[in-house]
């Protein structure tokens, strides 16, 4: 998708981090951006972060987990701008009981002992999110018969495999699986929609800090002091090898215009994601590592 000049982006998770990043790089690239996230004075900040540059920007909040609101989002898109050619599924969350594997290198909880309500919150903005984006947004986009592109925020963890992060690690997989479907669904109709899947390893966001934003009835009941102090080991780990947002938006970008379905950021994970190639290839046992 070469011609971006007035064409509708929309992103969820979008008032801070990779998402607000990606706004950003659409914006100054001409196009009008529907700005999506779950915290609403994040989200108002955002916007008004970006309207002073002239940008046509608006934002709505949306819980991604609901497919009401994600075709709520698609109604008021399609409303006020008569389209969407660009759709970023990009929010995410972690769970405290998988940050362990992030700031320690290991899982903090085994499989068994991890809260079921930390599969079902992560899983509900991770995958369903996506499934949510998908659904409300390429039935439109393919009744109007326009260009377009669809990016899922997936994550290296779903492409390795490991010990530590089954819960974060295991949605993304999915995430990388329905990318892979749409890519050949879309395709087979000669849909003009290209599909990336967005793999990046680390990026200094808040996701660390995501526990601030999980609804009261999947809570995890940790205080503001000790999602403080989980949010500053998470980025005292990061904060050497951690990539830009705005240099992932530079990537994703590129990846839009090149109609790029693999967007691995951090190439230094390649070996990882070739042995555990080979090892299903060899039908061999997974060798231990930390994910």
């Amino acid at each position: 998708m070469r011609e971006v000049d007035g064409k509708v982006a929309v992103v969820t998770g979008a008032a801070n981090g990779m998402g607000l990043a990606f706004a950003q790089r659409f914006a100054r690239e001409g196009m009008k951006v529907m700005l999506a996230d779950y915290e609403a004075d994040a989200l108002d900040l955002a916007v008004q972060r970006l309207r002073p540059g002239d940008f046509d920007v608006e934002g709505v909040v949306a819980d991604v987990s609901s497919q009401a609101a994600l075709e709520d989002l698609a109604e008021r898109t399609f409303e006020l701008y008569d389209g969407c050619h660009v759709l970023c599924n990009n929010a995410g969350v972690v769970a405290d009981s998988d940050l362990g594997a992030i700031v320690q290198g290991v899982g903090s909880l085994p499989t068994w002992e991890q809260p079921l309500d930390d599969w079902h919150w992560t899983f509900n903005v991770n995958f369903w999110g996506v499934v949510h984006g998908i659904r409300a947004f390429v039935p439109r986009m393919l009744e109007r018969g326009e260009e377009g592109h669809i990016v899922n925020t997936a994550s290296i963890a779903g492409l390795v495999s490991g010990v530590g992060l089954q819960i974060y690690g295991s949605s993304k997989h999915g995430v990388v699986r329905v990318s892979e479907a749409l890519f050949g669904q879309l395709g087979g109709v000669d849909a003009p929609i290209g599909v990336s899947v967005l793999c990046p390893g680390g990026v200094k966001t808040r996701i660390g800090f995501a526990e601030r934003n999980r609804p009261d009835d999947l809570g995890s009941g940790l205080s503001e002091e000790e999602l403080a102090a989980r949010e500053e080991a998470f980025n005292a780990r990061g904060a050497e090898t951690g990539m830009e947002p705005d240099a992932v938006a530079e990537i994703v970008f590129q990846a839009i215009q090149d109609d790029q379905f693999w967007i691995v950021t951090h190439p230094e994970y390649d070996e990882a994601i070739r042995i555990r190639a080979d090892e299903i290839l060899a039908r061999r046992n997974p060798s231990p590592r930390a994910f």
